[in-house]
This record gives structure tokens, sequence and C-alpha cells, in this order.
């Protein structure tokens, strides 16, 4: 049995330090205590927090429905594991690219009689979140995805408002890979001490102030549409056209933008591919096969930033397909 590992190998050795060799120490918030066990025999409450494997970069969660776990993954390596508990039968969390719209330590349900949720991370305006609260070893939930207390106030402390939050009935790692581009087009290989100068200064931000100063940038394609929008703080600030190399789907893809890569003259991104399914496109070249008009790239190149999100979906941006301020891609 594999513990903790990493099943994508990247082409340049990404996962660095990624699976520890033998057991895991995994934080049992019901005992208060830790302990050494595999992930696979991780009992409800217990969780696995190895931030020194990665300890900076952008963060992106997944929720995996299927396994009842939160994978946590900073610059593209997993640094925790939680074991959860999502919606309940006839109030299932739903599936989807999400980003945290609200943070607040303590909070209490308007809905549920005043119920305390702490450490609660705001996915949709409707009332999803990831919050500490019941653990039975099932889905219990009225639609949240609770998580232990303890890992609750870890997790917390990492993310920021414009995390991706990527809620899945599948899961698989995340790899990197370098766009030979900046993204959306090609470019000289002259301009890219341009394009990495406009990275200069900026970084995703640390926390829920940070990310009011200095906002996270998420960018929508749609096939349905052929159309492009980024948003900023929920708000669509452009809008563009998206032309798409060959007819088949893009398929459901998360990119992370990591920096420049001066080796590759291209912008570094950590990939996460949403649904899995047989024949689906890799996400290196559903990315590649991407160009944008010349007014959109414009944009991205004033406000990309390390830890924009780029979300890739053959949905169309309709209201029940992103909601608004909630910016929810729903599968």
């Amino acid at each position: 049995m594999t513990i903790d590992r990493f099943r994508h190998l990247n082409r340049r050795n990404f996962v660095k330090g990624g699976a520890a060799a033998g057991l895991v120490l995994v934080a049992a918030e019901t005992l208060g205590q830790e302990v050494l066990k595999e992930i696979g025999d991780l009992k409800p409450g217990e969780f696995t927090w190895h931030p020194d494997r990665q300890p900076t970069g952008p963060v992106a969660v997944v929720v995996s429905l299927p396994e009842q776990l939160v994978h946590v993954y900073r610059n593209g390596i997993r640094i925790a594991v939680s074991t959860a508990s999502t919606g309940k039968p006839g109030h299932e969390t739903p599936t989807g690219v999400f980003v945290v719209l609200q943070k607040a330590k303590v909070h209490h349900s308007s809905t549920y009689n005043e119920a305390s949720m702490p450490n609660t991370e705001r996915l949709t305006w409707s009332g999803v979140a990831l919050h500490a609260g019941g653990l039975p070893g099932y889905p219990s939930s009225h639609g949240c995805v609770h998580l232990p207390l303890d890992f609750s106030a870890k997790l917390f402390g990492i993310t920021h408002l414009g995390t991706p939050v990527i809620i899945s009935g599948n899961h698989a790692d995340p790899w990197e890979l370098t766009h030979p581009g900046m993204v959306l087009s090609g470019y000289a290989e002259s301009e890219f001490d341009q394009v990495e100068a406009g990275l200069d200064g900026k970084k995703q931000p640390s926390d829920g102030t940070e990310a009011e100063t200095n906002p996270v940038i998420s960018v929508i394609a749609s096939s349905a549409d052929q159309k492009i929008e980024m948003v900023q703080d929920g708000d669509v600030v452009a809008t563009g056209d998206l032309s798409i190399k060959g007819t088949a789907p893009l398929g459901s893809h998360v990119f992370v933008l990591q920096g420049a890569d001066a080796d590759g003259k291209g912008m570094r991104w950590v990939a996460i591919t949403h649904n899995i399914a047989d024949g689906s496109p890799p996400e290196g070249d559903s990315l590649t096969r991407l160009t944008a008009d010349t007014a959109f790239i414009e944009q991205m190149k004033l406000k990309m930033h390390p830890g924009m999100v780029m979300i890739l979906t053959d949905a169309p941006l309709e209201p029940e397909k992103k909601s608004g301020k909630d910016f929810v891609i729903m599968s």
C-alpha cells in the first residue's frame, strides 16, 4: 500500500520531497496526539500536516467525495490530507470549481439554529463552505465540507480569498507544466524578459487582508461559448473571444500560475484535472490549444500574478454554470 504517495511524477521531477518514505505523522483531534498511520487507515478526525514539504507558493484544495478526504497542495506538492464529511443524501455537496469568497474564524449558521461553524471558508453565497464540524465517517452535512477542528484552523492559516477549491467525484495529484508563451498566445523569445518583468513585485496574497490589496485574478475559458472571462473580486473585469484548435472537448481543468520559467521561456503552471474520464484530454494539450483576442491578452499581461487561477470548461458561461459572484463552475 502506498502511503501519501504522488501518482503523477512530472517531466521535471516536480514532486520533490512529496511522499514520506514509510509512515506519516497523523494528528488525531479526538485523541489529541500524533500517531503513525497509513493514509488509507485514517479514522474520522485524523489528518496529516506536512507544510515543511513545500513552505511557500499558491495553495489549492481538492475535496474528494468518494474518499471523504481533503487534499491540500502548495506549489503543486501535497502538504496535507484530512478526513472530512460532506453532504448527506438530499443535501449533497455540489461538485465543481470554487474559490474562497469569505473567511471567518468565528461563524454561526443563520440557517441551522446558530450552529457553530469555526474556521469558515465560504465557497458560495448560498451556503456551501469549508468549516469544522461533525465527522462520523460518512457524508452527514447539509452540503458543507466538515473538517477536524485543528485541521480547519491550520488550513485557515494558509488560504486566502481566491484560493481554488475543487470538489470532485475523482481525485488526481497535480503536476507542473510550462506553457511555451505567456498564456493564450505565443511570443518571441526576445519578449520573455518583458513578460517576466511584469510579474516582478507581484505575489499571491497570504491572507484575506492582503487579498483586499492584491486581489486574486481568476480566468474562465469556455469551449461552449468560445468566450473567456477575467474575474476579480467576483466581478467580470474583461471578456474576450476564444479560439480553440481542433474539435475535441477541453475537459475540466484548473491551472494555478507559479511564475515565469526562465529555462523554458514560458509561464510555469500547476495543473489539476477536475473530472477524470477515459479519453479526456491532458491538461497541457488543452491549454496549448487556446488563443484569445489581442485586447484580452493585454489585460492578462497587466493583471496576471503568481497564484492566478485559470479554469477550462466545456460548460457554457451561464448563470446556472457560473453563478455571479459565487464564481462556481458546476459539473
